[in-house]
């Protein structure tokens, strides 16, 4: 097959040209240009969209009434000129590959995507009448929630996890961060919120009987230690994991026993909820949410003492 074809329904290649249109975006943002901020951002959602359908399969992100198109998805090359879906369909399909992207992001990715093609193919001009706040803070959410089911992060897309990164960047993927959390958040609580009260009541008594060293399976890595929060969202007892990076140790005694005072502390790595099923990965977006990444406990432990040898 032609790499030509290959190239127009590849994921990775989707997914590069949407980190270039997306650096694009934010250089139009730094000009102060907004509408075309809004218009090449536009752009790289969809993009970072067909992104996520590719990498399942080819076949998700061709038109379905074109038949070469099928065949091309298929590995058998018939023609050059590959048709992909529109918009609308491709935003209607991410509800059911990315359960997070529910039909509220599902609306604003098809809003954002109806006022770039008026921008586009009309004479209306639908940017230059949008506020950035009435916008940027829903479209981090959607971009976040479609990368996460990518198993990538806005930093990554970014390029901010690169060291060498100009500092706006790191900037800009500081402030994309804080406002997908806060969404994410947000959009938990209201999940949560709006189930019937005896539902809401039934599923917080659960949670309070689960412990910490039950909960091992529900994490994607494997840390130091397990520990109880509060969740941000439904407010119902949830469980962070991270790795250990300190103790402090200190004698104590009695007249029959020494033992060792330890004070520990972790950063968290992942913080999941079981009942509003909201998750946080990595210390930033636990940070972002509200939650205190630092953990800090303290255990007691006998003094164990090694046998003397050759004191005979």
């Amino acid at each position: 097959m032609s790499e030509d074809v290959f190239i127009a329904i590849n994921g990775d290649a989707l997914h590069a040209k949407s980190k270039v249109y997306i650096g694009r975006a934010l250089a139009r943002k730094g000009a102060s240009d907004l509408d075309e901020y809004q218009l090449w951002a536009s752009l790289a959602l969809e993009l970072l969209g067909k992104a996520a359908l590719a990498r399942k399969h080819p076949s998700l992100v061709v038109d379905p009434t074109h038949w070469q198109s099928m065949f091309v998805a298929a590995g058998i090359n018939v023609t050059t000129d590959v048709k992909t879906i529109t918009a609308k369909t491709l935003f209607e399909r991410l509800v059911h590959l990315v359960p997070p992207f529910d039909r509220t992001v599902q609306q604003f990715c098809q809003d954002i995507a109806e006022r770039r093609n008026a921008e586009l193919h009309s004479g209306d001009l639908p940017f230059r009448t949008m506020r950035l706040d009435a916008w940027e803070e829903r479209y981090w959410h959607a971009c976040d929630t479609i990368l996460h089911q990518m198993g990538s992060s806005l930093e990554q897309w970014l390029g901010a996890a690169d060291a060498k990164a100009p500092r706006q960047l790191l900037d800009e993927a500081a402030e994309a961060l804080a406002a997908a959390v806060k969404r994410r958040v947000e959009a938990a609580r209201k999940q949560f919120e709006a189930l019937k009260r005896a539902e809401r009541e039934r599923l917080t008594g659960e949670a309070e009987l689960r412990e910490p060293q039950h909960q091992v399976g529900i994490f994607k890595g494997r840390y130091d230690e397990i520990w109880a929060e509060s969740c941000p969202a439904c407010k119902c007892r949830a469980f962070m994991t991270g790795e250990q990076t300190g103790e402090d140790i200190s004698e104590e005694r009695d007249e029959h026993v020494i033992w060792e005072v330890v004070d520990r502390e972790f950063v968290g790595e992942e913080f999941r909820c079981l009942t509003c099923n909201l998750t946080l990965m990595g210390s930033k977006e636990i940070g972002a949410s509200g939650l205190n990444y630092i953990h800090k406990d303290q255990e007691e432990r006998e003094i164990e003492y090694e046998p003397d040898y050759g004191n005979d």
